[in-house]
């Protein structure tokens, strides 16, 4: 991968603290570890560390059976990750932090505030949010030019992407520095140019969502029919055929009116509307819910769910097929 010019690379080793022991911090945490990484996970939620080890140790396994990593590697990998409630432990030494708590911004301010009284002025610092604009974090430190957004997206030990974004006061360097241990993490770092929420992919996902409910709520489609033809029509070539892509192919001459008949039509919703709303306040909330959302999951429909989806990832990790890092400018 290409190195931005004067980037100054992280040690290959260097100490990383992970802040919120949750499934994103564990997945990022097994990540870390997994590329060579010495990693701190600290979280004060005694339910969620009881038995993360166990769970990063079979996630390792179930993806080293599919060619992704060693089963010989399992244990060092899992030495590498210590796991304490004590913030000041968690830091001690630690060259980068990676905060990975719930999307609540006072909460990450917060946590943020009592990090930078702990960590030195030379540890860079970054979220891991995946919609709240870096700027409102950030207003939290007096020293933002050391702090970054780095949005990964789950899995995060497969899905090779993870976003960069800079803050109004982030430091160029700093966006350098945490470009360059990304890529240290076998990771595929894409510099977003501006901060705004959502960042890229959410902000495509998350028109993709609404628009899903649109098209529910007006009675086009019921969910099971959504599912069906993203998951066999587009959803099937975005990998190797992304919007961009696709409207050169087409021809952009044959994008405009179409674009023009079409948009008209689409939901443009400010608010969220009750086909989702409704569902949450009857207690509907999917796998979290006994399985109830729209549609009912059994408990081994989940399990199967979930594997299903892993396995996926790593077969085409392991094939080559799931990101191609040398493919990549990181500032693309």
């Amino acid at each position: 991968m290409t190195q931005p010019s004067g980037a100054a690379a992280a040690p290959p080793k260097e100490r990383i603290a992970v802040i919120g022991g949750g499934m994103m911090g564990q997945a990022c945490s097994q990540a870390f570890a997994m590329a060579g990484f010495e990693v701190r996970l600290q979280s004060l939620d005694d339910e969620l560390f009881r038995g993360v080890k166990e769970r990063i140790r079979r996630d390792l396994v179930f993806i080293a059976e599919r060619g992704v990593g060693s089963a010989a590697d399992v244990d060092a990998t899992v030495a590498r990750i210590t796991t304490t409630a004590d913030l000041a432990a968690a830091l001690d030494g630690a060259g980068f932090v990676l905060e990975c708590i719930p999307e609540d911004l006072e909460l990450k301010r917060a946590l943020f505030r009592q990090v930078e009284a702990l960590a030195g002025p030379e540890v860079l610092l970054a979220t891991n949010t995946s919609v709240i604009r870096i700027t409102e974090i950030a207003e939290a430190l007096a020293l933002p030019g050391r702090f970054v957004g780095a949005h990964w997206w789950t899995p995060a030990y497969l899905m090779p992407i993870v976003e960069i974004i800079p803050g109004e006061k982030t430091a160029p360097e700093t966006v350098e520095r945490v470009t360059a241990l990304m890529a240290a993490a076998g990771k595929i770092p894409v510099h977003v140019k501006k901060d705004a929420a959502g960042f890229i992919g959410n902000r495509l996902l998350h028109c993709l969502y609404r628009e899903a409910l649109h098209i529910v709520e007006e009675g086009i489609a019921d969910a099971d029919a959504v599912d069906l033809v993203l998951r066999y029509g587009p959803g099937s070539r975005f990998q190797v055929m992304p919007p961009f892509e696709h409207m050169d192919m087409v021809g952009l001459d044959l994008i405009v009116p179409v674009e023009n008949y079409l948009w008209p039509h689409l939901g443009n919703e400010s608010k969220v509307g009750p086909l989702l709303t409704d569902k949450v306040a009857a207690g509907e909330l999917g796998f979290k819910s006994d399985g109830v959302g729209f549609r009912t999951w059994s408990p081994e429909e989940q399990k199967a769910f979930r594997e299903r989806l892993l396995d996926h990832l790593a077969r085409q990790v392991a094939a080559g097929a799931l990101g191609r890092p040398e493919a990549h400018s990181p500032h693309s």
